[in-house]
């Protein structure tokens, strides 16, 4: 069974500046929880029980987040705030953390190198952390992943949602092998293609399994625009040495809320808030008056 998950958390987050400037991107609520911790509560719902953050410079929010703070439990019980230590249940998880630097921001294939030392030759998932599968993380999508990787005895496993054709130009997309259904065999991944050239309109969607194969590939994966090092390129360096790459798709109710920009980042926002049991329909009835 496949129990520890490397997430990236690196990253600047420019997109979003002057939100992310002396706060990381992955700390920003959406709806009542920080970004990240929507990532933590679907990978222990599918069985993760070892996380490695791969952080950076202003990061250490999230160290913080993670930890048991030990005097704000005190202080809430000494102050008759009992009913709310339900909102750091998380804190109480069976989940071990750990965190290590990229000392030098070179891309997100560079950020998953970082983790070799610590994973060693154990397979193990990356979950990107500013991206939400399903609303409030109601996803399982990580465990059907580490299902289909151990039954078809897979090296990559990629998830997948299927997007507009006019959006394949921003994403990593599927070059499927053979038919596709829920579970498919994937030959190639192409890099931001024309939606002439897009082989489909399966777009990389956050979540991966790899064997630890993926560390010689990355190695060897040389680097791009901006010096960057991309973890797809190494996929692909993978795939074309014959090795098993097998794509799943999210379900229809399973939306991807990716939290790279700000249009996004208010979407996801909107939508966790009108969902949420008990203020919910307040701001239901507080939005249709603002629209008139």
């Amino acid at each position: 069974m496949i129990d520890l998950a490397l997430v990236p958390v690196a990253g600047w987050g420019t997109r979003m500046l002057p939100a992310t400037k002396s706060q990381p991107k992955e700390m920003l609520p959406v709806g009542r929880k920080p970004v990240v911790q929507y990532v933590i509560e679907e990978l222990v719902n599918s069985g993760i029980r070892q996380v490695l953050f791969i952080t950076g410079q202003g990061k250490t929010s999230i160290e913080n987040h993670f930890d048991i703070d030990a005097p704000l439990i005190t202080y809430l019980r000494e102050t008759g705030r009992e009913e709310q230590l339900q909102d750091l249940q998380f804190e109480r998880e069976d989940v071990e953390y750990f965190y290590t630097r990229q000392r030098r921001q070179l891309g997100l294939g560079h950020a998953v190198l970082c983790g070799k030392a610590m994973i060693g030759q154990h397979p193990f998932v990356v979950a990107l952390g500013d991206s939400i599968i399903g609303r409030h993380a109601q996803s399982d999508i990580v465990s059907r992943m580490t299902t289909v990787f151990e039954r078809e005895k897979a090296d990559i496993v990629v998830c997948f949602e299927e997007v507009p054709a006019e959006e394949v130009v921003q994403y990593g997309i599927a070059k499927p092998k053979g038919a596709v259904g829920e579970v498919f065999e994937l030959a190639d991944l192409v890099e931001k293609p024309s939606i002439a050239e897009a082989p489909s309109r399966l777009a990389v969607a956050a979540r991966y399994v790899f064997s630890p194969e993926i560390f010689e590939a990355l190695a060897e994966t040389k680097p791009g625009k901006g010096g960057e090092i991309q973890l797809t390129d190494a996929i692909r360096i993978l795939l074309k040495r014959g090795r098993k790459g097998i794509g799943v798709k999210l379900a229809a109710n399973e939306q991807r809320f990716d939290i790279g920009n700000f249009e996004s980042y208010f979407q996801a926002f909107i939508e966790f808030a009108l969902h949420d049991p008990q203020y919910g329909p307040a701001l239901r009835e507080h939005v249709r008056k603002l629209l008139g």
